[in-house]
């Protein structure tokens, strides 16, 4: 982009954490020629007490002003972002009724508004491009309220009710009409928004292709007993099911799931077998050097609505390292057709390890390691770049 912009990313997740999450990749990168503020996940006063009794971790000083709210950090691309948490907001997800949730959900909009506000004033922040992260409540009252020039609705994951219940789906119907444009990860949510707005983008998941290709495997792993792994949330996405019955089914391979077990059921079921071993969540510098030690990797996610929209972060970075890769057919990647194994039944998952393990080989690793280099987070986030100029110059750069 010709002119340094201020990016504000209105984000659904923290920056900081235990997994790889796109927004942050791309916000990394595109700091490189913009000012970026980065709007931490709204914490509640819900999670504030929970850190109090230790059962999780929010930044409760800089919420309560006790320490600056406003942080400039370094990012892994040695670049700098400005880091915001705003102040504890009332949890109202639970609240049934709409009256009620929006009298309490607009308390949070004013101390929501008001910080930013602040920071604005600090920074001389005048026009933004503000970028609305899988955030669609906050993204659709901010708009107007900002003096923005673009609103961006960055969408990476499809919408659901686990969370916010059924009033997301007016929500997001709504902002998804009243932004400037939407980008999102899946072709399958870019069909699905480009029915309320034309202005829809796809920039697919990458991959921080320079890390991981230092710990990429040389050459297929000679040992005796292999290993199938998984890495990532093992949460309600997770096909329990399929997984029970592919591992009855091999008894000679090891199985290894590792990450934050968010769904006790799938330990509790799985870990009756002796082949099957969990691992607790690793740092984020320690996935590459896992993964490479797989023969075969897998994304097993549950055939249903909410994972069509799917585009694993997981599986460019299992390519990146040479690790064949089998996996449910929850979503349409094409762009992956004739690089991974999609199997559809439990016998079929099992026969596709089988087929990936036996039949790997120096020029498979090295013909992954190719494919997912055209598939860095560089790549995607000049792609994302692009599009944002391509609308200021639509939108004759208008505030």
């Amino acid at each position: 982009m010709k002119e340094r912009q201020d990016i504000v990313c209105i984000a659904n997740t923290t920056w900081f954490g235990e997994y790889t999450k796109s927004t942050v990749q791309l916000m990394s990168r595109l700091a490189k020629n913009h000012r970026v503020i980065f709007v931490e996940y709204p914490f509640t006063i819900k999670d504030m007490l929970n850190t109090f009794r230790k059962k999780q971790h929010a930044p409760v000083k800089r919420m309560l002003n006790l320490e600056p709210s406003l942080e400039k950090i370094k990012t892994t691309e040695n670049t700098e972002i400005y880091h915001l948490v705003v102040p504890p907001v009332l949890p109202v997800d639970f609240i049934k009724n709409d009256a009620i949730f929006q009298f309490f959900f607009q308390r949070n909009i004013q101390l929501y508004q008001k910080r930013l506000r602040k920071v604005f004033k600090k920074l001389a922040v005048k026009d933004p491009i503000v970028i609305s992260a899988y955030n669609p409540f906050y993204g659709l009252s901010m708009i107007g309220k900002l003096n923005q020039k673009l609103n961006i609705y960055y969408c990476y994951d499809g919408i659901g009710t686990r969370r916010h219940g059924p009033r997301i789906f007016g929500i997001d119907e709504q902002f998804s009409k009243k932004c400037d444009a939407i980008i999102t990860t899946s072709d399958f949510i870019n069909s699905e928004k480009k029915k309320w707005n034309p202005n829809s983008f796809v920039v697919k998941n990458g991959v921080d292709f320079e890390s991981f290709v230092k710990e990429a495997k040389k050459d297929v792993h000679q040992k005796s007993k292999k290993i199938v792994g998984y890495i990532g949330s093992l949460d309600h996405r997770f096909d329990i099911e399929t997984m029970e019955k592919v591992i009855q089914q091999l008894p000679n391979y090891e199985f290894h799931f590792t990450g934050n077990l968010r769904n006790e059921e799938i330990k509790k079921r799985l870990e009756v077998f002796e082949n099957v071993q969990f691992f607790g969540a690793v740092k984020p510098n320690e996935v590459p050097g896992l993964l490479a030690s797989y023969d075969v990797g897998i994304i097993p996610y549950l055939v249903n609505e909410i994972n069509k929209n799917i585009y694993p972060l997981k599986i460019n970075e299992y390519m990146a390292v040479g690790v064949p890769v089998v996996m449910t057919p929850f979503a349409e990647l094409k762009d992956f057709e004739g690089m991974i194994s999609v199997a559809g039944s439990s016998e079929n998952f099992a026969t596709a390890l089988q087929n990936e393990i036996e039949q790997d080989s120096k020029d498979k690793i090295a013909k992954r390691i190719a494919f997912a280099a055209q598939n860095s987070w560089d790549a995607k986030a000049k792609e994302f770049n692009n599009i944002i100029e391509q609308l200021l110059e639509t939108n004759g750069n208008r505030k």
